[in-house]
């Protein structure tokens, strides 16, 4: 990969890019290099002011880019719904679903408009029904889905998947991005068993400095104080953190199945290079179970959506 950066993305004319969580962080700088290759960008947040501030960033340094905001609240099935029939209805195949919208470690336990756990809602199973309502028009698509390194601490705890019994902040944050990476993994092994056409690639975006990690917890007191101090030796920039995500997305070399992120210590920030899958995550039986419980949460059946197309 030799230090891939962002003038490696072959050019995206023609494509379409749906982006979850664009509207600041990995989704924003996404966006702008996505919108600086050529191609065609759908941001999706759940704020439609900070949608139109970030078109007007982007297009401040791409003036002719090709773009649109759609509100989008991946804590709602609703929302993911309302989307999705709007998006179907334009009949225009995806080329890019980069499922990257999510929140992080929670302090307290809060739950989506649906009753699920709030980080399982909104980083997984908002993204599972989403793709699914997408599927018709993920046509030799890539698909990205954001997982992190915290994936190596992730078990999926089907006896208290909502985390009921004990909530634990980064321990439901883990399992939502085990489950993310499971996601990706058995997507590919679906699509190939079905012809699909589907790409199915995960990345992770090593400690990147985002609202995510500055908003979230552990930023003060004495855990606050030493994560200050740690930002500077071991994070990176969110456009370096998004780095993985657009060679998973649009790099020629990136391999269906594949996962990546930094190469650096820990994988916390460096150039792009292969990451570490851990064995849970590569575990096709929990992977199968996931699947179909996460399609009866959410209702969503994906057979008779990629026939309806």
């Amino acid at each position: 990969m030799n230090n891939w950066t962002t003038k490696d993305i072959p050019s995206q004319s023609g494509k379409l890019a749906l982006i979850t969580g664009a509207t600041g962080g990995l989704g924003f700088e996404t966006a702008l290099a996505l919108a600086g290759a050529n191609a065609e960008v759908i941001l999706t947040g759940r704020n439609a002011q900070k949608g139109q501030d970030a078109l007007r960033r982007i297009r401040a340094e791409h003036p002719h880019a090709k773009l649109r905001f759609e509100v989008l609240d991946l804590a709602s099935l609703a929302s993911v719904a309302d989307l999705s029939r709007r998006i179907n209805a334009e009949e225009r195949p995806i080329d890019l679903l980069i499922n990257n919208a999510g929140v992080m470690a929670l302090a307290r336990r809060q739950l989506t408009a649906d009753g699920f756990e709030k980080q399982l809602g909104t980083n997984y199973l908002g993204h599972f029904a989403l793709t699914a309502q997408l599927l018709p028009l993920l046509r030799s698509s890539r698909v990205v889905n954001l997982s992190s390194i915290a994936h190596r601490n992730g078990r999926i705890e089907f006896d208290d998947l909502q985390g009921k019994q004990r909530y634990r902040p980064w321990t439901i944050y883990a399992q939502s991005k085990l489950a993310m990476l499971m996601f990706a993994l058995e997507l590919q092994r679906r699509s190939d068993a079905k012809g699909w056409g589907i790409t199915s690639i995960a990345a992770h975006p090593g400690w990147a400095r985002t609202e995510l990690i500055a908003n979230g917890p552990g930023t003060q007191g004495i855990q606050g104080m030493l994560t200050r101090l740690l930002i500077p030796l071991f994070s990176h920039s969110a456009a370096d953190g998004a780095l993985p995500i657009l060679f998973a997305a649009t790099s020629p070399e990136a391999k269906n199945s594949g996962y990546y992120g930094p190469n650096g210590f820990y994988e916390m920030k460096g150039p792009v290079a292969a990451a570490r899958i851990m064995p849970q995550a590569s575990d096709a039986a929990v992977a199968a179970r996931l699947w179909n419980v996460s399609a009866s949460l959410t209702g969503v059946d994906w057979k008779q959506e990629k026939e309806a197309r």
